[in-house]
This record gives structure tokens, sequence and C-alpha cells, in this order.
């Protein structure tokens, strides 16, 4: 079907946006991926990648302003909804997110799915123009990139974007590393990543990079850790994000998991990579956010240069405490009991913990296995 005969079937909204991203007004501009071939992913598997019309994605945004509107009526009323009929009822899914957004301070914007910028720039830029006119209090609009897309676009068309009001931009760079990108089958190499990681930041657009933890598994652990610092000390983007691989067993990478072809790191060998990764980033002044429950370190979590001795002590402790105690962490972190290294201190969390330890019969031998099965919950 042809883009501009797709019939308008509702406000539409996708299944995935950043944690960063929680109290954002999610809009859809495209649906799925356009290249889902990675390895290590899994959601849009089996769903086909299509771009909405811009008219389409207008008229969302058009009617999350009739939803915003009655809200604040309905506020203004004493909570009330005047006895007539409601938005709420003829436009639900638009409602809730209107009125989500507006608990969350109505300041943001998320532009789905995996890549909205691989459409027409011109049409991206009629879509930021028609969110700022429409909510001209928005203070930062993002969406997720490739590093492929952003490579191919103008200098140009990238700061007629930053200047139409998109100022971040996520990529997931994953690693640096030729071969683990390679492996992975993530479309795009080490150059590639640096090239759009700079024009991002040329643009004067915020850059969140991703760097997944155990990507090259056992045997590429070390050339991922050092490949990735290294790429990245290129870019100097505002944000490194942690994303730990959990590997359920509907993603490609699982199959080689079970064939022996891909070695999973435990959660003491990702910790060592994850030091490794951190002591090597040099001569930039990004933040390190470590802000997803697949991570085993909460508070890594900093500025850098000024930060990053604290960062790196809280993963040297952990390599540092007796397998037991490890033991109790990882549990303790996996069930969500602990956020900090000195969680486990706190007598009532301790002991829920061990309870938990004691309840499955967690050793140091099956820890990774048991850890592996409570992160499927949060994938």
């Amino acid at each position: 079907m042809r883009q501009d005969r797709e019939v308008y079937q509702g406000f539409e909204q996708g299944p995935i946006r950043p944690p960063s991203e929680s109290g954002s007004l999610l809009i859809r501009v495209t649906r799925n991926c356009p290249w889902n071939r990675c390895t290590f992913c899994g959601l849009y598997k089996g769903e086909v990648f299509s771009r909405r019309p811009v008219a389409h994605v207008c008229r969302d945004i058009d009617t999350v302003a009739r939803c915003v509107a009655e809200l604040q009526r309905q506020g203004d009323e004493g909570g009330g909804a005047g006895g007539g009929a409601s938005l709420r009822d003829s436009e639900p899914m638009a409602w809730y997110a209107a009125r989500n957004w507006l608990l969350a301070g109505g300041r943001s914007v998320f532009l789905q799915d995996s890549n909205s910028l691989i459409i027409k720039p011109d049409e991206l830029v009629a879509i930021l123009a028609h969110l700022r006119a429409t909510f001209p209090g928005i203070e930062r609009i993002t969406s997720y990139a490739r590093s492929q897309t952003v490579a191919r676009i103008s200098d140009a068309d990238l700061g007629r974007i930053a200047a139409a009001g998109l100022n971040r931009i996520h990529i997931g760079m994953e690693s640096g590393a030729d071969e683990v990108l390679a492996q992975v089958r993530k479309g795009a190499d080490r150059q590639a990543h640096i090239d759009a990681g700079r024009k991002v930041v040329a643009a004067g657009i915020e850059l969140s990079e991703y760097y997944m933890p155990g990507l090259g598994g056992r045997r590429l652990s070390r050339e991922h850790a050092l490949g990735s610092a290294e790429v990245l000390n290129q870019i100097n983007p505002h944000f490194i994000r942690l994303r730990t691989l959990a590997i359920p067993s509907t993603i490609d990478l699982a199959g080689e998991v079970a064939s022996g072809a891909f070695e999973q790191l435990g959660d003491r060998e990702t910790a060592e990579e994850l030091l490794l990764f951190l002591e090597n980033l040099s001569g930039i002044t990004s933040r390190v956010k470590s802000d997803h429950i697949l991570n085993l370190f909460e508070e890594v979590d900093g500025v850098l240069p000024t930060d990053r001795e604290r960062m790196l002590a809280v993963v040297r402790e952990f390599l540092d405490m007796a397998p037991e105690e490890q033991v109790l962490y990882q549990i303790g972190r996996r069930t969500g009991l602990f956020r900090r290294l000195a969680d486990r201190h706190d007598p009532s969390l301790r002991r829920q913990a061990r309870e938990y330890v004691d309840h499955w019969q967690v050793t140091p031998a099956n820890v990774d296995r048991i850890v592996g099965q409570l992160m499927q919950r949060f994938i």
C-alpha cells in the first residue's frame, strides 16, 4: 500500500521508548524497524516497517491537543466532565497518553518507533513544526535513529531538523568493535558510528549513545570494551547509556548460545568488561548513565572525567567481594531489592535477599543461570 493512500486508523503508539522518556508524549512517526536484523533484538521480528503519512502524524498531534484541552478544562471545573461526550470514550488511547503526559509535566515528546530520521527531512521538519506550534511549551523532542541513517543525512538537512526542534537523538551503537558489529548483524561499522555521532553533535543536537556490556561474548569481550571506548572517545556524546545484554529465547542470539557459537558472560565477567570500558574512556565530557534495570550497577552514573574514579570504585567493590556476597548482591539487584551496593548492608533488605538466595538455593556456581531467568522479566 502506498503511504499517501493509507487510510487513517486513529491515534497510534509503538511498543518502546527509552527509560529517560518515561514522562514523554509518544508520537508514532514510523512503525517498527527498517533494519530488523540484529541478533540481540527480537522486538520487531515478524513486523513490517512502514512510514506513517505526515498528515496522519499531525492528526495524532491534533487529537492529543484536544484531549489536553479537555483534561485542562475538567481540571478547571473540579474534575467533572460536564455531562457531555468525552474524548476518553471516543479516543481512549490518545486521552490516556495526554493524561499521563500532563501528569509528568507535559514538557517532552518522543518520536517513535526505532528510526524516525529515516523519513524525508522535509517531512520530519513539517512534523516538528506542527508539534512546536501545537504545544509551544515543549522543552525537548527526542527520537531513536540508526547511525547508517544519520550518516546519510546532509549537514544542512540535519541543521534544519535541529532548528525545527529535534534536540536529542538516541543511537544504539551497542559496540565500537567491527568484529562484534558484524557478528550481531548490526548493519553499521565503527566508522559509521563515528561519522553519525559527530554529525549529530555538530548539528547542536544532544546525543545519547548506547553501549551493551556483554555483546561480544566471552571471545570478543576485550575487543568489545576497548573498541567501544575508542569510538566514544572520538564522538564525545552528551550521554553514554549502558544496556547490559540479556538473551531471551525468542532472539536469534539464543540459538547461537544453544549451539555454543556464542558464550554469554556471567555477571562477574560483565563487570570486568565494564571496568575495562570505563577505564578507557578518555578525553571526553560525557555523562554515563546506567538507567536500566538490566544493569547490575545503577549507581555507575556520573560526568566524565570528574566522576570517573567514583564510578570505577563501584565496579571494583563488587569484584572485590567474596563470591557469596556477590551472589547476595546479584539476587538482591535482580529482584529489585537493591539499587546500590550499600543496600546489602540494610538489615531488612539483606534479610529479604537472603531468603531469596536460600529459597532458590543460589550458589556461585548457578547464580548466572538464575540471574538470567530473573532478567527475562525486564525484557
